[in-house]
């Protein structure tokens, strides 16, 4: 008889334990704060450093603002703007990148066509007459631009 209400306490003990709901709410909280402050853009990935003038095209500047990169890209649905990667440290470059204000430093020659979040593919239009963007003029996706 002993026994019997002992193993009885236990199940009854078990079942309350394993039906109990014992998962917390995942909490998870992600702010990735003001995009970086940068003369000519930053590149789109981390650390998210200033990109040199001469690596965005024209089509990343929107009425002479940079549309962004990373998690602050901001520019259309399916956009891909051109870029020249000889000014990428991912594809070899370890000179000088600028500081805020600083003057330009070299020229844009379009080769390739990045979409904002570190994805190359095709812009759908030829890079080769766009200048590097920057921080005047207007225009709109693929025209804007000049520099500041």
């Amino acid at each position: 008889m002993r026994y019997s209400r002992f193993f009885g306490s236990l199940a009854l003990a078990a079942g309350i334990l394993f039906t109990t709901n014992l998962k917390a709410p995942a909490q998870i909280s992600i702010n990735i704060g003001p995009a970086p402050v940068c003369p000519y853009g930053y590149f789109d990935y981390p650390p998210y450093d200033c990109a040199p003038y001469g690596y965005y095209g024209q089509d990343w500047f929107i009425n002479g603002l940079f549309i962004g990169a990373g998690p602050w890209f901001h520019g259309p649905h399916g956009f891909y703007g051109h870029v020249d990667n000889r000014w990428d440290p991912h594809h070899g470059y370890a000179g000088p990148l600028p500081q805020r204000g600083q003057r330009p430093f070299n020229g844009f020659h379009a080769n390739e066509a990045r979409d904002g979040r570190g994805h190359a593919g095709t812009a759908g239009h030829d890079g080769r007459g766009e200048h590097s963007g920057g921080f005047q003029g207007g225009g709109h996706a693929g025209h804007g631009g000049g520099r500041r």
